[in-house]
């Protein structure tokens, strides 16, 4: 029985799906129905045209009608979590279209990055695979018959010797490198929702890239969702409740815990957000400095959106680098494979 419920959810699971780029498509779209004056149903029936949103459509429009929010809508008809992790603070805001036209411009820009990854380094991983396939041609292969050749020539034999420990060595190191990365992504994706978040922060707190990139995106999912938030005309601490209580962004809902219990005691927020660690030191001076909460809605917007711009920046350069690392490592590889076979040749052919 339990089985065949799992088998149903995971039917319905695969059922529901539609790809990131229909994604971005599709809440662009309801974005633009519902600038132009379109009620959240009516949008969703006018998306129905659209031969690929006719099932997410309808999906939606079926568990609104039935009480679900949109969040819970759009994740049940298959959307992503970072759709509807934007789409959460709906229910305390109301601004649908603010939260839409966030999430379409944040959500482009992650297709447009994964397409320019895919692009980057499927050449150079063709590569990769190609120089390993020969790596273990030339170890079961020619080195045994290199041992078999220069057996008379103890020179040459010790350097064939000397070579099949260095392929040997190679292979070793570079499986147990990837079993390595493989295991501990696993393990991090079972264990990582177990442990506690202070544990979890001091884990990435020792990831010497990422921490930072984290930091950023952190910073910048605070400081939108508490503008928007804010821009709805909701109080500070109601702010701050709503952030704490949602599930989709745990590091946020952490911290939103601890300014809770903090501005209980009258400390102020400015020199709580001093002490988290993977929140930037301008959100500190922005709240430091505005006590007018207009201007801080300004500030928070504009910091926003240096902060995507940082993001996109950030993740463009990593891209960048990946290339030439890999075509580097690629032309070691093949310096590393001339040398295994040709060195003991040379051997041979000092001593004629």
């Amino acid at each position: 029985m339990h089985m065949d419920l799992s088998m149903k959810k995971l039917t319905m699971k695969q059922n529901n799906q539609i790809t990131k780029e229909q994604q971005q498509r599709f809440i662009e779209k309801l974005y633009q129905l519902l600038n132009n004056g379109y009620s959240t149903i009516e949008a969703l029936e006018a998306l129905k045209w659209d031969r690929p949103f006719v099932k997410p459509a309808d999906h939606i429009i079926h568990e609104l009608k039935h009480g679900a929010s949109i969040d819970k809508a759009m994740d049940k008809a298959g959307f992503d979590s970072s759709i509807t992790t934007f789409l959460f603070f709906v229910r305390a805001n109301n601004d649908l279209e603010g939260s839409l036209a966030q999430c379409s411009n944040m959500f482009k820009q992650r297709i447009r990055h994964t397409k320019k990854f895919q692009q980057i380094i499927r050449y150079p991983l063709f590569l990769i695979f190609i120089f390993t396939i020969l790596l273990f041609f030339i170890k079961t292969t020619i080195l045994p018959s290199f041992v078999d050749m220069f057996q008379s020539n103890p020179k040459s034999y010790s350097t064939v010797k000397l070579s099949i420990l260095s392929v040997d060595l190679l292979i070793t190191c570079t499986l147990f490198v990837v079993l390595t990365c493989l295991v501990f992504l696993v393990l991090w994706k079972y264990v990582q929702p177990k442990l506690p978040i202070e544990e979890q922060i001091r884990i990435l707190e020792r990831i010497p890239v990422y921490r930072q990139y984290l930091k950023v995106q952190t910073s910048y999912f605070f400081a939108t969702h508490f503008r928007s938030l804010l821009k709805s005309g909701i109080p500070f601490k109601d702010i701050i409740y709503h952030m704490a209580n949602q599930k989709r962004l745990p590091l946020i809902a952490h911290y939103s815990s601890i300014m809770m219990n903090e501005l209980s005691k009258g400390i102020h927020l400015s020199y709580i957000l001093s002490n988290f660690s993977f929140l930037e030191n301008h959100l500190t001076t922005i709240f430091h400095k505005n006590s007018d909460a207009e201007i801080l809605e300004k500030d928070l917007a504009l910091y926003s959106e240096f902060k995507l711009e940082e993001i996109e920046q950030q993740i463009t350069k990593l891209i960048t680098l990946i290339q030439p690392i890999l075509f580097l490592a690629i032309g070691l590889f093949v310096i590393f494979i001339y040398v295994t076979l040709m060195w003991p040749m040379f051997q041979l052919i000092k001593t004629i």
